[in-house]
């Protein structure tokens, strides 16, 4: 029985004796799992993120692209057979005769347009004197309306250095996009100057003593002017006795 017995003993003895084995922490699958998952959302995030992003920079690329892209100019079509824009005097009257005024006073033009297919968005408007070769500036590059009035204010100092002299001038109306030299098209408003006028500048009163003559009386006749007046009477005096003559030899008055 001992020898049964000794060889148990043995074996625990053995099993007691022997070192205890160290065992490493065992990774399990799950976590091997959970890890990999991890590191394949933060990637799969990242990409998102950067895909995101780029798509962002896209749509505002793309977006800011579409605002500053302007659409395309449309030019309106006009018949080449209609006759260029015109103006049309209403003050004064483009039926009136030839009207003077005085300088330093206030001079009133209004007009509206005729054959206008194409409306400008701005005009000129200016006087111009052929004798010194000078403009003068009533409107610059104003909106344009259907129906237009202007005054002009003639005295020395809203003039400007070129004083108005005693002369004809000439009333121009033009789109202030086009040169006034430009050939005019058809339905756009041409460069308008068909309506002249007067300017004077008032002389000071001079009264007859002072030796003012009047132009139109009989007064003011030169000398060779009463010679040849004489002459013309004489002649019909003349003429009427002669006939008066010729016709008695005939027995015409008996």
């Amino acid at each position: 029985m001992d020898a049964l017995i000794q060889p148990r003993q043995d074996s625990e003895s053995n099993s007691d004796n022997s070192p205890a084995e160290t065992r490493r922490p065992q990774t399990t699958r799950a976590d091997d799992a959970t890890t990999t998952a991890e590191a394949s959302g933060e990637a799969t995030a990242s990409s998102r993120g950067d895909a995101s992003t780029r798509s962002g920079a896209t749509r505002a690329t793309k977006t800011g692209s579409e605002k500053t892209t302007s659409a395309p100019t449309r030019t309106q079509s006009v018949d080449p057979r209609l006759p260029p824009g015109g103006v049309n005097m209403i003050t004064p009257s483009a039926l009136a005769q030839t009207s003077y005024y005085k300088v330093s006073d206030y001079v009133t033009f209004g007009w509206n347009y005729t054959s206008l297919s194409v409306k400008p968005s701005k005009i000129d408007v200016y006087i111009s004197c052929a004798t010194n070769s000078a403009t003068y500036t009533i409107l610059s590059n104003a909106t344009f309306e259907p129906t237009q009035e202007v005054i002009w204010d003639t005295k020395p100092e809203a003039t400007g250095t070129a004083p108005l002299l005693t002369d004809m001038y000439t009333l121009i109306v033009k789109d202030a996009s086009e040169e006034s030299t430009a050939i005019p098209q058809a339905g756009h408003l041409g460069t308008y100057n068909q309506f002249t006028f007067g300017m004077y500048v008032p002389q000071p009163y001079t009264s007859l003593q002072d030796g003012w003559k009047c132009a139109t009386c009989s007064g003011a006749m030169s000398s060779m002017d009463l010679h040849a007046l004489r002459f013309m009477l004489g002649m019909c005096v003349i003429t009427v006795f002669s006939f008066t003559w010729f016709a008695g030899g005939f027995g015409a008055f008996f």
